[in-house]
C-alpha cells in the first residue's frame, strides 16, 4: 500500500442526519446490523468495489479501504433532526421498509437516537406537520412562531457542538435525508455572494433562504462537510461554494441517485455510444412513502422535476449530434400512490430510431425499494466526504457525482454537470487513486 495523501481516520465519526425517516433509519439500521455481523453492505461501493491501482504486467485491484484510510463502520455515531419526535426505532417500524425481524436485533441502538427539534418552515413542505420543530424563545418562554433564519443557524450550530461533545466525535458529517423543499430559484442578489446570503439570513428573508440553507451554513460554520441528498437548491449556490472554500470543507449534492435516474444515466450512454437517435423519453413513477406524499405537492415536485430532467441533456447533446438528439421530448412524472409505500415502481418508455430512421422502442419497468437503494449511497457519501476533508479537498466534490442525481457544477461559468454514469465512475476512481498516492490514470473523454 502506498502512502495515502490523507490524514488517518482517528476517533469517532459522527453522522448527523437531517430527517429521521425511511432513508435515514434504513441507513442506520443497516450499519448497526452489519457491525453485528447480521447483514451485508450490499450496494456500497466503499465496502465492495475494487479499483485498479497499477497497470502493465502487475495489474492490481484493491478495495477502497486498502487504498485510502476510510473511517470504520465501528467508529460511526449517529444523530438526527426531525419534525417528528419518534426515536429511530419507532421511525424505522413506522417506515415499514425493513422487516421487524431485521429491526429488533438493533432496537437498543436505534432507541438511543432521539431526533433534535428540526429547523422547519411549513411553507417549504406543506404536506408535513410534525410537532418536533424549533420554536421562537423569548424571555425563557416558548412561543408558537418559528425562529428567524439566523436563530435557526445559531441553534443548529449549538446542536452540532453538543452532539460532537456528548458523543466524543473527532469529526462530524451532516447529511440531508429529509424531504424535498419547494423550488427556490437562484437569485443573484441573495445567492451569489456569501455576505448577501448572511444579510438575508439576518434579515429573516424567508423567501430566498430555505431552512435547508440554515443547516448547510451551520454545518460548514462548525467544520462539518455537508451533503445534500434532495434536489433542494441549498448548497448549489455560489455563496455556499464561497463558504465551503473559506472553511476548507467539502460539499456535495444534489439528490441521491437511486432508481429511475440511475437507470437513465446508465442507459442513455448506450444510446449515445451506439449513435442511435432519440425521439422521446417518458418517465413516470409511483411511490407511496412520505417522500411521495411531499412530492404530491406541485411546488415540491417542481424541485424534483428540475433535478430529474437535467440528466439527459448533458449525455445526449443536440448541439453535437443534431441528427440524433436535436429535437427529442423528455417528460418526467411522479405519482403518489399510498399502497406501494417505499416500494417504488418506475416505467420508462424510450422512442429511438435506427438505420434509415426506422423507429424502435425500449421499455424499462423497475420495481425498486427506494430506501434500500439510498442507504448504501448515504454510507458511501458520508465516508467519502469525511475522506475528502482529511485529504484537504474542499468546495464542490465532483467525484461524488456518481451517487447524485443532479450533480453540482459551476453554472456561473458555463460548466456542465457530468451525468454519464461511466464518466462519473471514472471521476470517482481517479479521486480515490489520487488520494491513495497512486496515479489518476484514466482520462475523462
Amino acid at each position: 500500500m502506498k502512502q495515502a495523501n490523507v490524514k488517518p481516520a482517528d476517533g469517532r465519526l459522527g453522522i448527523l442526519v437531517v430527517g429521521c425517516g425511511a432513508v435515514a433509519t434504513t441507513f442506520m439500521t443497516g450499519v448497526f446490523l452489519i457491525r453485528k455481523g447480521l447483514g451485508k453492505p450490499i450496494g456500497s461501493m466503499t465496502q465492495y468495489d475494487k479499483i485498479r491501482v497499477t497497470d502493465g504486467t502487475h495489474t492490481e485491484y484493491l478495495p477502497y479501504a486498502d487504498i485510502v484510510p476510510l473511517a470504520r463502520l465501528d467508529d460511526i455515531v449517529f444523530g438526527a433532526w426531525d419534525v417528528y419526535p419518534q426515536n429511530a426505532f419507532q421511525a424505522a417500524m413506522y417506515a415499514q421498509v425493513l422487516d421487524e425481524k431485521d429491526i429488533i436485533p438493533v432496537k437498543d441502538e436505534l432507541e438511543q437516537i432521539v431526533p433534535m427539534p428540526a429547523a422547519f418552515d411549513h411553507d417549504y413542505v406543506k404536506r408535513l406537520d410534525g410537532s418536533n420543530i424549533m420554536r421562537k424563545e423569548e424571555r425563557g418562554e416558548r412561543r408558537e412562531e418559528i425562529p428567524s433564519r439566523w436563530e435557526m443557524v445559531e441553534r443548529l450550530r449549538q446542536d452540532i457542538r453538543q452532539f460532537k461533545e456528548q458523543k466524543g466525535c473527532s469529526r462530524v458529517v451532516v447529511l440531508w435525508a429529509a424531504s424535498t423543499e419547494i423550488y427556490v430559484p437562484v437569485c443573484e442578489e441573495v445567492h451569489y455572494h456569501l455576505s448577501d446570503l448572511e444579510a438575508a439570513m439576518l434579515a429573516d428573508d424567508r423567501r430566498h433562504v430555505a431552512p435547508s440553507m440554515c443547516y448547510a451554513y451551520a454545518a460548514l460554520s462548525e467544520g462539518c462537510p455537508f451533503i445534500m441528498g434532495a434536489p433542494n437548491t441549498t448548497v448549489d449556490i455560489p455563496a455556499m461554494w464561497q463558504l465551503a472554500e473559506e472553511k476548507h470543507l467539502p460539499i456535495a449534492g444534489k439528490d441521491f441517485k437511486t432508481g429511475q435516474t440511475l437507470v437513465k444515466s446508465g442507459f442513455a450512454p448506450i444510446i449515445g455510444t451506439r449513435c442511435l437517435a432519440l425521439d422521446g423519453w417518458f418517465s413516470t413513477n409511483i411511490l407511496g412513502n412520505r417522500d411521495g406524499l411531499v412530492l404530491d405537492e406541485p411546488e415540491n415536485f417542481r424541485t424534483k422535476e428540475v433535478s430529474k430532467l437535467s440528466t439527459l441533456e448533458t449525455i445526449l447533446k443536440g448541439d453535437r449530434q443534431p441528427d440524433l438528439y436535436g429535437d427529442y421530448y423528455h417528460k418526467v412524472r411522479i405519482n403518489y400512490y399510498p399502497p406501494r409505500n417505499d416500494n417504488k415502481e418506475s416505467w420508462d418508455n424510450i422512442d429511438i430510431r435506427g438505420w434509415l430512421g426506422y423507429p424502435m422502442q425500449v421499455k424499462i419497468n423497475f420495481l425498486c425499494r427506494d430506501s434500500i437503494l439510498a442507504a448504501p449511497v448515504c454510507l458511501d457519501l458520508c465516508l467519502l466526504a469525511d475522506l475528502a476533508q482529511r485529504a484537504g479537498r474542499y468546495g464542490t466534490q465532483r467525484f461524488l457525482s456518481f451517487f447524485l442525481k443532479s450533480p453540482m457544477h459551476d453554472y456561473t461559468r458555463g460548466e456542465e454537470a457530468v451525468n454519464n454514469l461511466y464518466q462519473q465512475y471514472t471521476l470517482l476512481k481517479n479521486a480515490i487513486r489520487q488520494m491513495g498516492g497512486y496515479e489518476a490514470d484514466e482520462p475523462l473523454d
